[in-house]
């Protein structure tokens, strides 16, 4: 699993066993987070803006460098069944029908010998659905213990039951605003929301946010990263000149946690909060301030790897031609099955 947020590679080692109800038991048996390089944050951040070639180049290369960390990482032990892999999101435009994760499956597949399932979002977005979130059926069969899942990872997204169905949607930016704000301090991250916690609150920019016409619309919806350049990212430049950076973080926490909890229904009593924004003690200080719900924080095996697991389990699924991805959460014409498979 590669993020939004570009903070690195997340590798998972997972087994699933299917119980007789339908309901499955996953195993994390090891995980580990390998950083980018600089040079590898830069090409990633620079792929929107690279020619044909370039950006061609950069798919191929990023699924062998995929491989060669998989390689190094899985020496010595029994090979896996397969790989999942989610690759990495460039362009994100479901309103045309296109989505890219770049990453190359081939590549992976050559560099392990070991059968790559990639592409996860196309066939949905080919159906007019958004392509987003997937991670809602490893919810339900993995996690249907909570009543919503939420991931605070570059963007929030939330997944519930409503209706007998699985709904879900992305919420908010997260990780990818508190992140750029405290590389300007000269920080990766806001490490517990320390930077946010000092800060004052920005009334103006906080009532900007939160009126973005996004927070609106009814799901199925999904935000990428060209809406947060194009939408996002203008009102926050208008008050970067004459706020401090600690101003800026504890205003868009507070917004974040806001659209969280505008985001979870009244009747939701137990939210399973995972992602690297639930590490962050004041975005959840905040959340659980803002909402009646429970917001349950699990160990951080589960916390950081969550997403990696169940993009294992949609490999699973793919493999054995079973729908992956739901219609009643994205909006596509049908239920699919989606994923490249390079054996």
């Amino acid at each position: 699993m590669s993020g939004t947020s570009l903070d690195g590679l997340d590798l998972a080692w997972c087994a699933f066993t299917e119980k007789a109800d339908g309901q499955w038991i996953y195993t994390i048996k090891d995980a580990i987070t390998i950083p980018y390089p600089d040079e590898w944050q830069c090409r990633l951040k620079e792929s929107m803006n690279l020619s044909a070639f370039d950006y061609s180049l950069l798919n191929v290369q990023l699924g062998e460098y995929i491989g060669d960390s998989i390689n190094q990482w899985i020496q010595g032990r029994e090979k896996p069944q397969f790989i999942a892999s989610h690759g990495h999101t460039v362009f994100h435009r479901p309103d045309l029908h296109l989505t890219t994760q770049i990453g190359s499956g081939a590549a992976i597949a050559a560099k392990t010998g070991i059968t790559t399932v990639c592409d996860f979002r196309t066939t949905d977005v080919a159906l007019g659905g958004q392509g987003a979130p997937l991670v809602p059926i490893g919810d339900e069969l993995l996690f249907s213990d909570y009543d919503a899942c939420l991931n605070l990872g570059g963007f929030s997204n939330i997944s519930f039951r409503k209706n007998g169905k699985r709904i879900s949607f992305d919420v908010s930016p997260c990780n990818m605003t508190l992140n750029m704000l405290a590389m300007r301090e000269g920080l990766k991250y806001d490490k517990d929301g320390l930077l946010a916690r000092s800060g004052s609150m920005i009334p103006s920019l906080l009532e900007e946010l939160n009126q973005i016409e996004y927070y609106q619309l009814a799901a199925p919806k999904s935000l990428g990263k060209e809406w947060f350049e194009e939408r996002f990212m203008p009102i926050l430049e208008k008050y970067t000149s004459d706020h401090s950076n600690a101003d800026m973080l504890r205003t868009v926490t507070e917004h974040i946690a806001t659209m969280v909890a505008f985001a979870i229904p009244k009747d939701v009593a137990t939210v399973l909060t995972t992602g690297g924004g639930a590490l962050n003690c004041f975005l959840i200080e905040r959340m659980e301030k803002l909402t009646n719900a429970n917001i349950s924080v699990p160990d951080s095996q589960i916390v950081n790897y969550k997403e990696a697991l169940i993009f294992a389990f949609l490999g699973l699924l793919r493999l054995s031609d079973r729908t992956n991805c739901l219609q009643s959460v994205t909006g596509a014409k049908r239920d699919c099955c989606g994923g490249a498979i390079y054996r």
